[in-house]
């Protein structure tokens, strides 16, 4: 089965790097055309490099900080004066937050909430309309597995994103008799910066692969994902071939979460 996406237009938040930039490249491959979105403008020019590799559809690069209202309405203008139209929507900006909930100040709840919940809200509010419209449309929100299953010491980033699980749940029911399928992807350990920079960071004298065994100790698929194995489910769901699946929070975690 090829999956193809040819014709339609892409949204990816925070997809200089990481999961965001290889949903970016797989998409592109696919025909889409892709709008990357990240704050860095020298990581968006490596970005821009890396997605147009093999790509079908067309790339385009737009600095913007999504936890910023202002930044996203602007952003949004100028996506579709480059593309015409935003078929898909992939709610992927976030960093890893997780304490102790008694230290987390206000501000800091705030500005977890602006990045993961608000963002996702503000452009799925924009998008609806021309989804609406063209009865088509895909969203995707990019969550973790602490939104099903939240830990002690995990906020406040569980918070926000069993918040986002939630959104996505209620966009879900209210865009499928518009043709807008609305789902979620969890995220479990995955082969990605943020561990190579914890390698680091630890100043741990094993080799990474050591380290990234370790890490996948208690996934039962025995490693860690990878980044191309989170693309290929993201462009799958936006595709026609996923046409009957909406309100679904998918576990991407080789099967290390405790809850389905």
């Amino acid at each position: 089965m090829e999956v193809r996406l040819d014709g339609r237009t892409a949204i990816i938040t925070g997809s200089s790097k990481g999961l965001g930039l290889a949903m970016a490249k797989e998409f592109a491959a696919s025909g889409a055309n892709v709008a990357i979105l990240a704050r860095g403008a020298e990581s968006l020019t490596q970005a821009l490099a890396i997605a147009s590799d093999g790509a079908t559809g067309k790339v385009a690069t737009f600095q913007c900080d999504v936890s910023k209202a202002d930044d996203i309405a602007a952003t949004f203008g100028d996506v579709t004066r480059t593309f015409g139209q935003v078929d898909i929507l992939i709610n992927n900006a976030g960093i890893s937050r997780a304490m102790p909930s008694e230290q987390i100040a206000d501000e800091v709840w705030q500005d977890d909430l602006d990045l993961k919940l608000f963002a996702a809200i503000r452009l799925s509010r924009l998008c609806w309309p021309g989804m609406k419209a063209r009865k088509w449309g895909r969203i995707i929100n990019v969550l973790n597995t602490g939104a099903k299953a939240p830990r002690a010491n995990g906020a406040p980033t569980a918070v926000s994103r069993a918040a986002g699980m939630a959104l996505m749940k209620v966009l879900a029911g209210e865009g499928a008799p518009h043709g807008i399928l609305v789902n979620g992807m969890l995220v479990g350990l995955i082969d990605s910066d943020q561990h190579r920079r914890r390698h680091i960071r630890e100043g741990s004298n094993e080799p990474y692969e050591a380290f990234a065994a370790k890490l996948a100790a208690n996934i039962p698929v025995g490693r860690l994902g990878k980044a191309e194995e989170f693309a290929a489910m993201a462009c799958f769901l936006c595709s026609d071939h996923a046409g009957f699946t909406t309100g679904t929070a998918i576990n991407m975690d080789g099967g290390a979460s405790p809850v389905v």
